[in-house]
């Protein structure tokens, strides 16, 4: 087994199957739509109309206050949960009533419980939020971890945001950091960081005279000082956020600078720890975690999360990175498949997918039957494409084969590839038979320009027949040519 685990599944169920007192730092960011109205969020129920169900998408983190909820509420404030924690809860509806706030409290509340239990005696808990929620949660941090365990709030000043004007308002330039220790009477692992300043430092330069501290003067009695550029850093974070063009960027709304994860890593861990990310979303803390000789845990809800993070370890360490990390969640059969697609047929799409190198589609809805799409280089400024089609149902039809072979005379894309749950028909592979060929100008080689592949088969490990692609959402972002089109993914 390998050292680093991730994991596709929810936090809460994998959170609950790992040891007590087995990881040395905890990083979290967990999603809340903050974007939002302000006033929508903290509406008491029945003021407003209500969505029915609670979900997160992989970039609609959404929570709704259901009877779901209002299950989960009464099982958490009556044993479910530590006294502490449940009199927190209790104070909340209290003061809040039945909205998306309090269904978001009554969800992180057992997860912020099971990160306490496995964190070890001597671990550290950054927890990431915005002025929305972040007064909220420290409450419950503190009932949960004690609030003499409570060490900074960290503002992440990223003074390189775009600001706009037309608001009433000051220009929100910053995150916010919970930074809790498990036990402060322990060993806790804490490096005093330093950093270099736009503006060296001036000191005054003491020295002791008459057996006490004063500030030292000159022959001519002036103030003497020292400068310094490096200065130790304190709870302002100046670190610049992610801008469009910059060349970590993988188009993940929520991605944070590698540089702030580095910080936390570098501060409250030591070579060799394990540290754990329960939202890792687009993996940044698996990456600087990996980077700085640590071990790693990462935990997603979604499955386009998931496939991410391994193509950016695989972009960014090479093919032996797979030797280093076990993926758990992930369908490994055709049963495990079919339990996939009954449980989230949006994630079985991203993950089949996936299996052929293409990028998924971010987008469940409108996307003209395209679930995903992998490119392959022409020449040095040209890509190709390949478009992707999943059918996860058990019923398929020549007229999948068909659509298909229509989208690429549409979007002008050089190949299609058509996924398919069930057995293809007679049809549907004699679409595919009278559908032609794609030759590559460069080699001259011949592919077939549609193609049916089972889920049976790719998990048998067979794959299409296309020329060389590009990795999926680092590599396909370089050397876009002329017949990219920019409105697929």
């Amino acid at each position: 087994m390998a050292d680093n685990h991730l994991y596709y599944g929810d936090n809460l169920e994998v959170l609950a199957k790992l040891p007590s007192e087995s990881v040395d730092l905890v990083y979290l960011d967990p999603p809340f739509n903050s974007a939002r109205n302000y006033n929508v969020i903290f509406t008491r129920s029945g003021e407003v109309a209500a969505d029915v169900g609670a979900q997160i998408q992989a970039f609609e983190d959404t929570w709704t206050w259901t009877q779901a909820t209002e299950e989960e509420y009464a099982q958490y404030v009556n044993g479910g949960l530590p006294l502490r924690a449940a009199e927190a809860l209790t104070a909340f509806r209290t003061l809040l009533g039945e909205n998306d706030a309090l269904a978001y409290l009554v969800n992180m509340a057992p997860r912020l419980v099971e990160l306490h239990r496995v964190l070890k005696s001597t671990g550290s808990l950054y927890l990431h939020c915005d002025s929305t929620m972040s007064h909220y949660l420290k409450v419950m941090l503190d009932a949960i971890f004690g609030a003499v365990n409570f060490r900074n709030e960290i503002e992440w000043y990223y003074y390189n945001k775009m600001h706009d004007r037309r608001k009433k308002l000051f220009a929100r330039a910053t995150d916010t950091l919970l930074f809790y220790v498990k036990d402060v009477d322990s060993d806790f692992t804490f490096t005093q960081l330093s950093e270099k300043r736009d503006v060296p430092a001036r000191q005054l330069v003491r020295k002791k005279v008459g057996g006490r501290m004063v500030n030292a003067r000159d022959e001519d009695g002036n103030l003497m000082y020292q400068v310094k550029e490096d200065r130790g850093v304190d709870n302002v974070w100046r670190i610049p956020m992610l801008q469009p063009a910059s060349a970590e960027r993988l188009g993940y709304p929520t991605q944070k600078p590698l540089a702030l994860m580095e910080r936390i890593i570098e501060a409250s861990s030591k070579p060799g720890d394990v540290v754990l990310d329960p939202f890792c979303g687009c993996g940044t803390t698996v990456d600087a975690a990996q980077k700085m000789g640590r071990k790693w845990i990462g935990i997603d809800i979604t499955y386009i999360a998931i496939d991410l993070i391994e193509k950016r370890l695989l972009h960014t360490y090479g093919e032996s990175i797979k030797q280093e990390y076990d993926v758990t969640g992930i369908p490994r059969d055709v049963g495990g498949a079919q339990a996939l697609f009954d449980k989230n047929p949006f994630d079985f799409e991203r993950w089949a997918v996936s299996m052929v190198s293409a990028q998924p589609n971010q987008k469940q809805v409108g996307d003209r039957g395209i679930d995903g799409v992998a490119r392959f280089p022409i020449d040095a400024k040209t890509n190709g494409r390949v478009l992707v089609s999943v059918k996860g149902g058990k019923a398929v039809n020549p007229s999948m084969a068909r659509d298909l072979q229509g989208t690429l005379e549409q979007h002008k894309a050089e190949m299609g590839i058509l996924i398919t749950q069930a057995t293809p028909t007679p049809g549907i592979l004699d679409v595919v038979n009278h559908s032609g060929s794609y030759t590559h100008p460069s080699n001259g080689q011949k592919y077939p320009r549609v193609q049916v592949i089972t889920i049976a088969e790719l998990l048998a490990g067979k794959r299409p027949s296309t020329p060389p692609l590009l990795l999926p959402y680092i590599q396909a972002q370089k050397g876009k040519g002329p017949n990219t089109d920019s409105t697929l993914f």
